[in-house]
C-alpha cells in the first residue's frame, strides 16, 4: 500500500466514512457511544484497516444526504446505492451487496403485476432520494412519485392518503406489510438496487483501491460473512 493512495483517499490523516442510517439492512444497529453498527460499517473498517489508517463515521439520516457529504468534501468515502445520477459526482466501486426493488399494493388493489404500476392515475409512494426514487424518476412516464423522507413516512403516506402503490426494497416491504392488512408484494421487481463503496471522482487511486478491495470481498466470502454476522443473509445478497 502505497502512501500516495493514503493521501488521496484520506487527505486529512483520517478516513472519514459517510454512513447513511436508513438503510437497516445495512446498518443494523447502534453502539452504546452512538456508532453505526452493522454490514456497511464493518466494510468502512476493513477499508481503513487495510490502509492503516484511523477511521471516524459521520452519520446521514438518508442517502441523499450522505451523497451530498461526499460532494461537498465532509467525507472522504460513502456507502450507498449505485446510481446514475449520483456517479455524476461520485466514483463508484463495483457493488458488494444488492437488494431487490419492488411494489407493495393496499387490500383490493386491481394491480397484480409491475408492468401495470406505470399508468396515468397510479400515486406512487417514495422515500426521496432513496436509489429506488432516483431510479423510478428517470423511468417512469405516466405514474406520478409522492415523495417523503424516509421510508417509514412512505408507509405512513401510503396508508393515510390511501395512494395506489408504495416503492421500497423487497426485505423492508415484507415487514411492512405485516403491519398492513390485506396488503400484499408485487412478484418480480422493477430493479436492483446494488449497494457500494465511493469517493470523489477526482481520486482516481482511491477509487482504484474501492475497486480492488470491494472485488477481493466478494470473492473471499468477507462480504458473505458480514451478512451471516449482522443476521441479513437472505434479506442482502452478495452482487452477483
Amino acid at each position: 500500500m502505497t502512501d500516495a493512495i493514503r493521501t488521496e483517499i484520506a487527505p486529512t490523516g483520517t478516513l472519514r466514512v459517510g454512513v447513511n442510517l436508513s438503510n437497516m439492512l445495512l446498518v443494523t444497529d447502534r453502539a452504546e457511544d452512538g456508532a453505526p453498527l452493522g454490514v456497511s460499517p464493518d466494510m468502512a473498517a476493513a477499508i481503513a484497516d487495510r490502509l492503516g489508517l484511523p477511521y471516524e463515521y459521520k452519520t446521514y439520516p438518508n442517502p441523499g444526504a450522505t451523497a451530498d457529504a461526499m460532494t461537498v468534501g465532509e467525507v472522504d468515502i460513502v456507502l450507498i446505492a449505485i446510481e446514475a445520477e449520483r456517479a455524476k459526482t461520485i466514483a463508484f466501486a463495483p457493488a458488494y451487496c444488492e437488494i431487490e426493488g419492488t411494489y407493495l399494493v393496499p387490500a383490493g388493489s386491481r394491480i397484480t403485476d409491475i408492468d401495470q404500476v406505470d399508468r396515468p392515475g397510479i400515486r406512487i409512494a417514495v422515500a426521496e432520494r432513496a436509489a429506488y426514487d432516483l431510479y423510478l424518476s428517470r423511468t417512469l412516464q405516466h405514474a406520478e412519485l409522492v415523495r417523503v423522507l424516509g421510508l417509514p413516512a412512505a408507509v405512513d403516506l401510503f396508508v393515510a392518503e390511501g395512494l395506489d402503490v408504495l416503492a421500497g426494497l423487497r426485505p423492508a416491504l415484507i415487514e411492512n406489510a405485516k403491519d398492513i392488512p390485506g396488503s400484499r408484494l408485487l412478484d418480480g421487481r422493477y430493479t436492483t438496487i446494488l449497494q457500494s463503496i465511493g469517493t470523489a471522482t477526482d481520486r482516481p487511486a482511491a477509487a482504484a483501491f474501492l475497486a480492488d478491495f470491494c472485488n477481493e470481498a466478494r470473492a473471499s466470502g468477507f462480504v458473505a460473512e458480514l451478512l451471516d454476522r449482522h443476521g441479513v443473509a437472505g434479506k442482502l445478497a452478495v452482487a452477483g
